[in-house]
């Protein structure tokens, strides 16, 4: 595998991973469409995803979500629920994303994607929790649009400039790394005093 396949490869991988971790649904929508439209060249790995029932199947899912994103309160447990849905399909994505290859790099793949997915899942419903404490819905809305916007310019950019991708995804590492221990304290303050609300917590006698 020459360097450009190579990294073409290592793009598509970290895409499909980082992106599930948001909008599973759009990722197999655009990788299904695309490889059936001749737009995208999937490796057979992924070949599946071209599957009509498939294709049909994500496209309705991508509208369900559209809607159920934009809903305060309802978009987190919509997060909560997806947790075990996102993290496996971008591990299995990132895996099927590196092809017929050695079988300790589809796992190592299929591990560094789950791990991915679980980042930018973890992110995406640790901001809207935080959202959600105001009750005007136009936040909501806002990202959300934004997280669409960005899954489709991601995974456009890993395909058609992939080297572009990657060093814009490994910043996004780094602002990760500083960002979601921030969010997860934040989500936890909140859970706190939503507890504290329902009387499901005892404050300490001083």
């Amino acid at each position: 595998m020459d360097n450009p396949e190579l990294i073409q490869t290592l793009a598509l991988a970290a895409a499909v991973a980082w992106a599930s971790g948001i909008n599973v649904y759009a990722v197999l929508g655009v990788l299904g469409l695309g490889g059936t439209l001749g737009f995208i060249e999937l490796p057979p790995t992924l070949a599946v995803v071209q599957d009509p029932l498939v294709i049909g199947a994500a496209l309705v899912m991508f509208v369900i979500q559209f809607f159920m994103d934009k809903i305060p309160g309802v978009d987190s447990g919509w997060d909560a629920l997806h947790t075990f849905i996102r993290i496996p399909a971008g591990a299995i994505l990132a895996a099927g994303a590196v092809g017929n290859v050695d079988p300790a790099l589809t796992v190592a793949a299929g591990l560094l994607g789950g791990a991915i997915s679980a980042a930018t899942h973890a992110t995406k419903a640790g901001a809207r929790a935080l959202i959600n404490t105001s009750p005007e819905p136009f936040t909501n809305w806002a990202a959300s649009f934004t997280e669409e916007a960005l899954v489709l310019g991601g995974l456009w950019a890993a395909l058609s400039h992939p080297m572009i991708f990657l060093v814009l995804f490994i910043l996004f590492l780094l602002i990760l790394c500083f960002l979601l221990p921030k969010l997860l304290r934040g989500v936890a303050v909140v859970w706190r005093r939503i507890a504290g609300w329902l009387g499901l917590t005892r404050s300490t006698p001083s």
